[in-house]
């Protein structure tokens, strides 16, 4: 009974090994039993890494998609080789084993049993003529009953020696059974194992590729922060800012309106999308400066962080705050120089620009008050929840307030003179030379404002010290929404809560 039961589950044991060994099989990308060479090529990694290879060769090295094609390619098939290598040993270590516990052990213990019981069938014949010959009374048949004895024993001793070898079997597959069982866990330990080569595989290659691709890649200079921007691009002043300020001083100028109007949405798109290339090909956007001006605006809006920082918000509106004109202009400067070295240049680069266009405010309208309007929430806006229009509304006085004294003195806040074209990649404007627009301004700046004498010089008052009554009256445009500002005195604006009607 115990021995019947064991067989059972020893078939059961069979089964269950093979429909493993089976799906196993099934679970292999590479052919069963064949070569390495031979495996390697029939992978899909194989064939996948082959055909990005051949589109990368077909593509260029002129052409980025080829390019990382190609050396993606070359990882693709290193990942083959992992994969390659990993079948063939689970092949070797677990395929091969379960295949011979399902297909050869088990099945020759189920045989012996079968041989078994046909010789238990052949000892019981043998046993039965010998009995019958040795009770009959026909001498002939007595004759026969030595050697029907001697065949009933040959019989018996051939169970006995098949049963001990079935038990020897069935014991033996007994104390193995825990190795069967470490199979399972062979496949686990190798799947990691794989799992593990593979990701380093991956890890090695990944940051060299990033590598080869930043160096490759011309990455968009709209949203991305300033300084990676600057750095990636091997710039001084930002592609978007240059460019646009080249092309607004060649045909720009004598716009009325500029950075007030809003410029053609395909256009505008179109320009930027030939910015974010890095394209030379601009000569069609000359004839539109207000596309021009837009692209302008939407690069110093679309700014992760702003110009003029979020981190020195506070410090521009104190120093704005401060009542007396004089002290307030020192209060600018001081902050102004404290800007990160790669936002001041490109600051000073656009308020120059911004100062020579309101040169010619009687042709443009745009006055130095204007052009803080329209552009000021661009440079510079609070770091907080809200729209962008919003936030504009909310700021636009205080920026207002920073912005139009620093275009108007910006010889004075700058007063080295920009080489506008600094990337050399530009053909000069045809533009003559502005004079300086305050030959009588001499301020002193912060740290000169104690002479060698030890004594203190306080600024000179002259007509463009005390800030002027100006009126503001403009529909301007933030975050491309359109805002209008009512007629007020600058020197009476609003407090902060100012809101603006859409």
């Amino acid at each position: 009974r115990h021995d019947i039961l064991y067989i059972q589950r020893m078939e059961l044991v069979r089964l269950v090994s093979h429909n493993t060994h089976k799906r196993l099989v099934s679970c292999l990308q590479s052919q069963l039993g064949t070569d390495t060479e031979k495996r390697h090529k029939k992978l899909p990694l194989t064939t996948l890494s082959q055909a990005m290879q051949e589109g990368g060769g077909q593509l260029g090295d002129e052409s980025l998609i080829g390019k990382m094609m190609d050396v993606c390619g070359e990882a693709e098939s290193r990942l083959a080789t992992e994969l390659m290598q990993h079948e063939m040993m689970i092949e070797r270590d677990i395929l091969d084993p379960l295949n011979q516990l399902a297909e050869v052990e088990i099945p020759n213990i189920l045989k012996q049993r079968k041989q078994l019981a046909k010789l238990v069938l052949d000892y019981d014949s043998a046993r039965t003529r010998y009995y019958q010959a040795a009770k009959s009374n026909n001498q002939a048949m007595a004759a026969k009953a030595d050697s029907l004895k001697d065949e009933m024993d040959e019989a018996l001793n051939k169970v006995e020696i098949c049963k001990d070898q079935l038990s020897a079997d069935m014991y033996n597959f007994a104390s193995k059974e825990g190795e069967y069982a470490r199979y399972y866990v062979m496949l686990l330990e190798a799947q990691a194992d794989y799992h593990r080569r593979s990701l380093a595989a991956l890890e090695a290659a990944i940051p060299t590729i990033q590598m080869q691709q930043d160096s490759w890649m011309e990455k968009p200079a709209f949203g991305t922060a300033l300084e990676e921007h600057l750095k990636r691009s091997n710039r001084e002043i930002a592609l978007p800012i240059e460019a646009c300020v080249m092309m607004l001083l060649e045909t720009g100028m004598k716009e009325e309106g500029l950075f007030r109007i809003a410029a053609g949405a395909s256009k505008l798109k179109k320009l930027k999308a030939a910015l974010d290339c890095s394209t030379s090909q601009l000569e069609e956007f000359y004839s539109d400066p207000h596309a021009v001006a837009g692209a302008l605006k939407s690069y110093l809006r679309e700014l992760p962080e702003p110009l003029m920082t979020f981190g020195m918000y506070d410090e521009w509106l104190q120093a704005s705050n401060v009542s007396d004109p004089d002290k307030r202009l020192q209060a600018l400067w001081v902050t102004c120089d404290c800007l990160p070295k790669t936002h001041k240049a490109n600051l000073r680069y656009l308020v120059k620009f911004l100062a020579k266009l309101a040169q010619d405010s009687e042709v443009n309208k745009m006055t130095p008050s204007n052009i803080a309007i329209v552009l000021g929430p661009n440079l510079l806006w609070a770091k907080t929840e809200g729209t962008l229009a919003e936030m504009a509304a909310a700021t636009s006085v205080h920026v207002v307030a920073i912005i139009e004294p620093i275009i108007q003195h910006a010889d004075w806040f700058f007063p080295e003179d920009v080489d506008f074209n600094v990337s050399g990649m530009f053909a000069m404007p045809s533009h003559p030379a502005t004079p300086d627009p305050e030959p009588g301004l001499d301020r002193k700046r912060p740290g000169s404002l104690v002479g060698q004498d030890g004594d203190s010089h306080t600024p000179r008052k002259d007509r463009y010290l005390s800030r002027p009554n100006l009126t503001v009256s403009a529909l301007y445009v933030v975050a491309d929404e359109s805002i209008t500002v009512t007629e007020t005195p600058t020197e009476d604006l609003p407090s902060p809560d100012f809101k603006a009607v859409p």
